[in-house]
């Protein structure tokens, strides 16, 4: 074997420098480097990556992104207690405004176009009725009241007052039926008409790109979490996410549709923190993280170490 049929940067064979049948075709000594095959595949894991992290990174350098940071939410309101209002009610959104907290809330939209303050579609829960927010009128909707209290189910508009000039809101938009382009526009013309400082989260794409296009200056999130089939055997999801093809829920698990909506944040529940893409592009590129739901002191601590802002519920941190 002469020399050039070794590697240039020696006189001896790598053990890398392998040869077909080791060495023997028909007689011949072919010379096949392992080298070639491995720098193709490191080539294409480094485009693999590079693709990914283009799909999964957002944006920087939002205005208000430092102080949605800074803030402590409350989820739902300050809420659980045995003499504690119910969720997502005027005196639970107050209770955290007083101790100094952000708000997250959720917002939905009724069969009349209106805005209302609640977390379910589906009523049971909340109000006992066998029904879903977005199927009632206002008329439907105004003689119920929340967990068996004298609460009211709050309108987005009986809500904003108590954030004026306080406070910081993070509003989850929560479509149903494909209505996330109607819902998105009414929450943010509503906003519009109160001084609040807001920022605006949902785990569907389309409300991001919607927000993307027509109000840049709002600041968002992509919530997330892991949606695959190990994740739905064991956790609490409804009949319409597993319905959702496999795709789809794999690439909402790994922050792809960032491509569309480009968030200033990303919100990550907490037992998913090791989401290789939360991990390895979202933090690592320096995006602004939330970690929810956070429920101890312990769970807190591992968001500081980590510099995520949280969302919290049954403790006060």
């Amino acid at each position: 074997m002469s020399r050039s049929e070794f590697p240039v940067w020696g006189t001896r064979p790598h053990p890398w420098d392998l040869t077909a049948d080791q060495g023997m075709v028909k007689g011949a000594s072919v010379t096949k480097p392992l080298w070639r095959p491995l720098l193709m595949l490191t080539s294409l894991g480094a485009a693999a990556g590079a693709g990914w992290w283009w799909l999964a990174h957002g944006r920087r350098g939002h205005a208000d992104l430092a102080d949605f940071a800074a803030t402590a939410y409350a989820h739902r309101g300050l809420h659980c207690g045995p003499d504690a209002p119910p969720e997502n009610s005027l005196p639970a959104f107050e209770q955290a405004l007083e101790a100094g907290y952000g708000v997250e809330l959720d917002v939905h939209l009724t069969a009349d176009d209106r805005l209302v303050v609640i977390h379910d579609s589906d009523l049971n829960r909340l109000c006992g009725l066998d029904r879903t927010i977005e199927s009632l009128t206002t008329a439907e909707i105004e003689p119920l009241r929340l967990e068996g209290s004298d609460q009211p189910v709050p309108f987005l508009e009986q809500v904003l007052p108590l954030f004026e000039g306080r406070g910081r809101l993070l509003i989850e938009i929560k479509p149903v039926l494909g209505n996330h382009a109607d819902l998105t526009r009414r929450t943010v013309d509503c906003l519009d008409r109160f001084n609040v400082a807001y920022a605006i989260e949902s785990f569907d794409p389309r409300v991001l790109l919607w927000l993307r296009f027509n109000r840049p200056d709002i600041l968002r999130g992509q919530l997330t979490q892991d949606f695959r089939n190990r994740a739905l055997r064991h956790g609490d999801f409804d009949a319409s996410v597993k319905a959702i093809p496999w795709l789809i829920r794999f690439m909402l698990t790994m922050l792809m549709f960032n491509v569309a909506g480009r968030p200033d944040f990303a919100a990550e529940k907490l037992t998913d923190r090791r989401n290789p893409s939360y991990r390895r592009f979202w933090r690592r590129w320096g995006g602004q993280g939330v970690y929810w739901t956070i429920r101890d002191r312990a769970e807190a601590d591992i968001a500081a170490a980590d510099h995520q802002a949280i969302i919290f519920e049954g403790f006060r941190p």
